[in-house]
């Protein structure tokens, strides 16, 4: 199969490395040229975007539920099972029949048709460090020389932004346990996420997206104007990669200062406070997912929403009854919103946490790390609500059918944007390294 690398230090501005220079000499030899080289490229990546040969979405909502949120007592209940299995919940009907939920998550239930429900999620790890960075690059393991890049990063690196807003965004941060998790790896900082602090605090605000008292727009255009200068010089004495990249990020970063667009996108204050009431106003949950369709609104590529705090070892239900309900509010007000708005036609909606947890309850009263089970869910771009994927065993612990494992989710989201995830990447030591390992996106969704 024809393939073209990614990116290096070694690329010209078209991305051509040396190395396609000589392939290209090669193909000449045997009567191909540069343009028939580039419409077979161009045809392989037809051939590879989406599973109609179209991009199904312009962008993607990753909500992340770091820490491993119970399937047990939402979205997979064991009702029949022993009580120290099945939990303090009840259980309550859904749009689907025989489809049956826990009674904290109603809001949730009454949408069900507008979702796919997945109950055979298969991270394989127990660690959280381990089965997170798994489930946000699509790769088992670490490669030789570094961590994988996450999602949000290759989407980053092998799609163009949609305007002036950072193409990836984290709200409020990226996922971190004992060290953040999810970075961009060896594509740098570029392709890194542009946090955005949590705006259910009293004070939040984005840094970085005004400019200091000291100094108004023409100052900033002369500094600006000034560092191109002193950067084209540089890179002329020194031809550095490292510059160039510099470079955009630079750009980006006055881009967003002179933008209205990327004020507007963070501003909350715009949303009406019914609106805010919809979303729930107490609490994390709320002001997160508000913001998060903001920014998927305003055309943000790859938004990664962390919802974190499921790491209940012990008084799971007292957890439970604290912020199942305010996440169930949150979550299905973010759902029919992005309905009402159009929005989840050209946008992926992807939940998921990096497992589920164990089937029996604790002597602490909680439920530990589980990688062998756990629920997700995916909305939008096509995706056919409805319907539930995989089922576990008698006690939720296993799965019976239709494992979904890490590269099959980074699969379902790289080719909802067109993503070529079986492309190769180059790292910086001329390594190659292949975006995902042989796999592909999860097909039920779509039929």
């Amino acid at each position: 199969m024809l393939s073209f690398r990614g990116k290096n230090s070694s690329t010209n501005c078209s991305g051509i490395t040396r190395r396609d220079f000589l392939r290209i000499g090669a193909l000449s030899a045997v009567g191909l040229t540069l343009p028939d080289l580039l419409r077979m490229e161009a045809a392989q990546a037809s051939a590879l975007s989406g599973l109609n040969g179209k991009n199904r979405a312009k962008n993607v909502l990753c909500v992340f539920l770091g820490g491993g949120i119970t399937h047990h007592d939402t979205f997979d209940p064991k009702p029949t099972a022993p009580e120290e299995i099945r939990g303090k919940y009840g259980v309550i009907s859904t749009k689907l029949a025989g489809i049956q939920y826990t009674d904290p998550v109603p809001e949730l239930a009454k949408l069900n048709d507008m979702y796919a429900l997945v109950r055979s999620q298969a991270t394989g790890s127990d660690h959280h460090e381990t089965a997170t960075q798994w489930v946000l690059t699509g790769n088992y393991g670490v490669m030789q020389g570094g961590d994988h890049p996450s999602i949000g990063s290759i989407v980053t690196h092998e799609t163009k932004p949609l305007n002036t807003l950072p193409p990836y965004v984290a709200i409020p941060r990226n996922a971190s346990f004992t060290w953040e998790l999810g970075k961009s790896a060896f594509l740098g900082e570029t392709c890194e996420s542009f946090k955005t602090g949590d705006p259910s605090n009293k004070d939040w605000k984005v840094t970085n997206l005004s400019l200091q008292p000291d100094v108004d727009v023409e100052r900033l255009n002369r500094r600006k104007s000034l560092l191109e200068s002193v950067d084209t010089l540089a890179k002329r004495v020194e031809g550095s990669a490292d510059l160039a990249s510099m470079d955009t990020f630079y750009q980006r970063a006055t881009q967003m200062v002179l933008s209205s667009e990327a004020r507007n996108a963070f501003d909350l204050s715009k949303e009406s406070e019914k609106t805010k009431e919809m979303y729930g106003t107490k609490g994390r949950f709320g002001m997160q997912c508000l913001l998060a369709r903001r920014l998927v609104e305003a055309n943000v590529r790859f938004v990664f929403l962390n919802l974190a705090g499921w790491d209940h070892h012990a008084k799971i239900f007292e957890s439970c009854d604290r912020d199942l309900i305010p996440f169930d509010k949150a979550m299905a007000a973010l759902l029919r919103d992005m309905r009402d708005r159009g929005l989840l036609d050209e946008t992926l909606v992807a939940i998921f946490g990096e497992f589920g947890r164990t089937s029996k309850i604790n002597k602490d009263a909680g439920r530990d790390h589980w990688g062998h089970a756990g629920s997700m869910i995916f909305a939008g771009a096509g995706v056919q609500g409805g319907q539930v994927i995989g089922t576990t065993d008698e006690r939720g612990e296993y799965v019976l059918d239709r494992q979904v494992k890490p590269p099959e989710v980074a699969a379902t989201i790289y080719d909802a944007l067109g993503v070529n995830y079986q492309k190769e990447l180059v790292t910086p030591q001329g390594r190659p390294v292949p975006i995902l390992p042989d796999t592909e996106p999860i097909k039920e969704l779509y039929t």
